[in-house]
């Protein structure tokens, strides 16, 4: 009697796309992932698009493909075993300490920063965003920091038909103002972001190939984040707290 086969091809195919990225592969180019299978380009170019929309994959500015954040979020096993959560703590926690302010580490999920650890300051007032929060990211700074390491063409997909006004100021309420503020805040070295009078400044967390893999920030109250000179202070300490946890990535 036949064995019955129940896989179903086209899901296989995609898995095995995923699983070309690896320890030594942060980055591919359609090219390499066809190469890698063994099949003409044009045959991947609709499996690599299904991964890319959900998420699974995405793509850098100079236009290869890596890990999307969604599979850092399901847990798969992209820096070699080792957990973000676990890489970063340490570096978050000191940073925590250094400037006595609330610090976080997030993750993007489409178009939502995910919050997966948190380093809370020993003051009375002190911002303490829970674990597992989720806000969009067009609207904070650690997500405007994770926007920014996605190219335009896939940022136009991932905001396309959706509506963006309906929160306060400064947040951008159009895709062109999103562009611009990225870019802005981007030149200038750091992301800022309010609510409930309290201020954040965020700046994005690089692997050893340059892709942004997280964020990061500090928060407080907005007397303590507006005084002369805060901001550039705390973007210094940040993105050498940013730097110490991209170079572990790649231990």
């Amino acid at each position: 009697m036949t064995k019955q086969d129940y896989t179903v091809p086209a899901l296989r195919r995609g898995l095995d796309i995923l699983e070309l990225f690896g320890r030594e592969q942060y980055r591919l180019s359609q090219n390499e992932i066809a190469e890698g299978l063994g099949l003409p380009v044009h045959s991947v170019y609709r499996f690599v698009q299904t991964l890319l929309a959900g998420g699974y994959l995405e793509r850098s500015r100079d236009g290869r493909y890596a890990l999307g954040s969604r599979m850092v979020a399901q847990g798969f096993s992209y820096f070699s075993s080792r957990d973000l959560v676990e890489i970063a703590a340490e570096p978050v926690s000191d940073l925590c300490a250094r400037t006595s302010l609330s610090s976080h580490l997030s993750i993007r999920e489409e178009r939502d920063v995910l919050y997966i650890y948190r380093a809370l300051a020993q003051q009375r007032v002190a911002v303490n965003v829970p674990v597992g929060t989720r806000l969009p990211c067009h609207t904070t700074a650690m997500g405007r920091a994770l926007l920014s390491g996605v190219d335009t063409q896939t940022l136009k997909m991932l905001y396309a038909h959706q509506n963006l006004d309906g929160y306060a100021a400064p947040s951008p309420s159009t895709f062109p103002q999103l562009i611009d503020m990225i870019a802005e805040e981007s030149d200038r070295g750091w992301h800022t972001s309010g609510s409930d009078e309290s201020t954040a400044v965020a700046v994005p967390v690089r692997n050893p190939v340059g892709d942004v893999v997280a964020a990061i920030n500090v928060a407080g109250p907005d007397p303590v984040m507006h005084r002369p000179g805060m901001f550039e202070e705390l973007a210094t300490e940040l993105t050498a707290s940013a730097r110490v946890i991209g170079n572990q990535l790649s231990n």
